[in-house]
This record gives C-alpha cells, structure tokens and sequence, in this order.
C-alpha cells in the first residue's frame, strides 16, 4: 500500500529529485490521510469541504491534529471512520454520479 501511495504522489505531482522515499513497512491512518493529502495537493480548506460533503464536518484544529508528529503533544490518531468519510468525501467530489441527495452515507 505504501508503494502504490508514493507512486500516486509521483504521478500527480512528479518525482522528486535524488533519492525516491523508502515505503513504510507499517502504515497508519493518520499516514494515508498525509500521503492522499499530499498526492492530491489538497489544503486544510479543501479537506474540510471534503468532510463536510461526506456529512462529517470536522474542526480545523481537529484536522491539523492529524498531520503533527506522533511525539507532538497535540497528536491525534486517525480513526477508521474518520479515513472513511474523508475517502467517501473525496468520491463525492470528484465522481459526478454520486449524490448522497442529504441523507448521511452508509459506511
């Protein structure tokens, strides 16, 4: 998985110079959430409109928690739900044939 992400990162963004990144032997939420956000070159402001199109809104500060060190004190870890609306979010926006019509989506 981490292989396919850096590979997504390349794509949409382009190699960067030297040596490519060493794919993680262990990947958590919080790290995919980083990689897709990177990839997709998206900003805090996009994400939350993101969240917000999946029925989930979060806060700025809660999102921001996501991207900090694991040593940070204001860390947080990305549960499953929390990866799951952002992807389903991200389908709703970019997939023209999907339209939750405001009903909450079933996960």
């Amino acid at each position: 998985m981490a292989l396919f992400l850096n590979g997504l990162i390349n794509d949409k963004r382009g190699k960067k110079e030297g040596s490519q990144p060493v794919p993680e032997k262990r990947l958590t939420n919080n790290i995919v959430f980083r990689k897709i956000k990177i990839a997709l070159n998206l900003k805090d402001e996009d994400i939350l409109e993101i969240m917000v199109l999946a029925h989930l809104p979060v806060s700025k500060h809660e999102l921001s928690a996501f991207f900090r060190r694991p040593d940070h004190k204001h860390y947080r870890d990305c549960k499953d739900q929390i990866l799951r609306y952002f992807l389903k979010g991200l389908q709703v926006k970019y997939r023209i044939d999907i339209d939750f019509k405001g009903e909450s989506p079933s996960l």
